[in-house]
């Protein structure tokens, strides 16, 4: 568990965002299913003493979950030409992923489950 002032910042979907532990924030669609967990890129890592770049932020990651994939607010797009009598409108809705930072700090010990191979080789006495 990492302290309460770390702080991480990550890249999702070309946008980088400074996050912190238990926070929810708005993304890019991601390609995850809803409540699946997933690590971001990990670009900085920061809030206990001297910042953590590049070679430092090995064996260090992020774990964000996908809490829903939502739409965004709807954007209203007008465009007019005087005396003409031009008139378009057209709108969008970004389709958007909301995400909940769960850790940030060392990965996870994992278990390897791989059992060693065992290969005995024969010496042909002459």
């Amino acid at each position: 568990m990492a302290a309460k002032d770390t702080y991480a910042i990550i890249a999702v979907g070309g946008k980088q965002y400074r996050v912190r532990e238990g926070e929810r924030l708005l993304v890019d669609r991601v390609a995850v299913d809803e409540g699946k967990t997933f690590q971001p890129d990990l670009l900085l890592l920061g809030g206990d003493g001297e910042p953590k770049l590049g070679d430092k932020l090995k064996g260090q990651q992020v774990t964000a979950k996908v809490a829903a994939h939502v739409l965004g607010k709807k954007v209203i797009v007008g465009k007019h030409k005087r005396r003409t009598g031009y008139r378009r409108r057209n709108g969008h809705r970004s389709r958007l992923t909301q995400i909940e930072i769960q850790s940030i700090g060392k990965k996870a010990a994992t278990k390897s489950t791989a059992k060693k191979s065992t290969t005995t080789t024969k010496t042909e006495e002459e």
